[in-house]
């Protein structure tokens, strides 16, 4: 038996049932099944009208599912690429900010675990650190290991 082919409406709230959705990206997605005389756009207004569809929702899932693996510019910059901008965007780089050089530290310790010895490792960690979006501040105090450490 073939599956019913479902609605714009139904392709929309099946994606959000999975997981949060930014507006570009569930427009990116509803485009392609979109046929004439369906508007996408007004279908999306109806969504956030009825709070099915949120900015804020999508940046505080997409920054709880990635900020304790990467550091702050490359949360900022995935965001970016789903549309999120404006003061929205300005609170959560802030927010971070703040921690990032705690995170950097975990994500340090749970890949190397030891204080590099010569100029090749501390060079791979510190890229591994940078790749991974931390800033190189956050990178250099992280790579110094643990700072409790050294009160014990």
């Amino acid at each position: 038996m073939r599956q019913p082919v479902l609605s714009l409406k139904g392709r929309a709230l099946r994606y959000l049932s999975q997981r949060e959705h930014s507006r570009f990206e569930l427009r990116r997605k509803l485009s392609k099944y979109a046929e004439e005389g369906d508007d996408v756009d007004a279908l999306l207004d109806f969504l956030e009208k009825n709070n099915w569809l949120s900015q804020e929702r999508f940046a505080e899932s997409l920054v709880n599912r990635k900020a304790a693996r990467f550091g702050a510019s490359r949360v900022v910059a995935e965001l970016q690429s789903h549309g999120v901008s404006g003061e929205a965007l300005t609170e959560i780089k802030a927010g971070l900010t703040d921690s990032e050089t705690e995170r950097a530290v975990e994500v340090w310790r749970r890949k190397f675990g030891t204080v590099a010895e010569d100029a090749a490792a501390r060079a791979k960690q510190m890229r591994f650190l940078l790749q991974r979006g931390f800033s190189q501040r956050a990178a250099r105090i992280a790579m110094q290991g643990n700072p409790d450490d050294e009160f014990e």
